[in-house]
C-alpha cells in the first residue's frame, strides 16, 4: 500500500480521489493549499500526487510541482479550466488531467505514471 497526496481546493472532487485511492488500495492524504502539500511531503512516504492548479485567489500548485519535481515524485495536473491557467501549465511538466473526469480515472492515470516510471 502506497501514499499519495491529493492538493484540491474543492473538498468533495478531494474526498473522490481520496475515496479512489482506497478504492485501489492505497491511502490519500489532502492538502486545500500548498502549505499543507508541503508538510505533507515532509513527513515523507508520498508515491505520487494529484495536483488541482489553480487553488483560489490566483494561487497556483507550483510550489508544491517545484517540490515534487526537486524529489523525483510523479505527479498529474487535475484541472477544470485549461484556457484560463495554461501559462501555468507549460511551466510544470506533467500529465494533464481536464476536469470533469471521474476519480477512478485520475488515480489509475497517476497509478500509470508509476508503473511506467518503475
Amino acid at each position: 500500500m502506497k501514499t499519495f497526496l491529493v492538493l484540491e481546493d474543492e473538498p468533495l472532487i478531494a474526498m473522490d480521489l481520496k475515496f479512489a485511492f482506497e478504492d485501489a488500495g492505497h491511502e490519500a492524504v489532502t492538502a486545500v493549499d500548498n502549505e499543507e502539500a508541503l508538510a505533507c511531503i515532509e513527513k515523507g512516504n508520498i508515491a505520487g500526487a494529484i495536483l488541482d492548479v489553480s487553488l483560489g485567489r490566483g494561487v497556483t500548485c507550483k510550489p508544491t510541482a517545484n517540490r515534487l519535481l526537486r524529489d523525483g515524485i510523479p505527479f498529474v495536473l487535475h484541472t477544470g479550466d485549461l484556457n484560463r491557467v495554461g501559462e501555468h501549465l507549460r511551466e510544470i511538466d506533467a500529465p494533464v488531467i481536464a476536469k470533469p473526469r471521474p476519480a477512478d480515472d485520475v488515480v489509475a492515470s497517476l497509478l500509470n505514471l508509476l508503473k511506467e516510471a518503475a
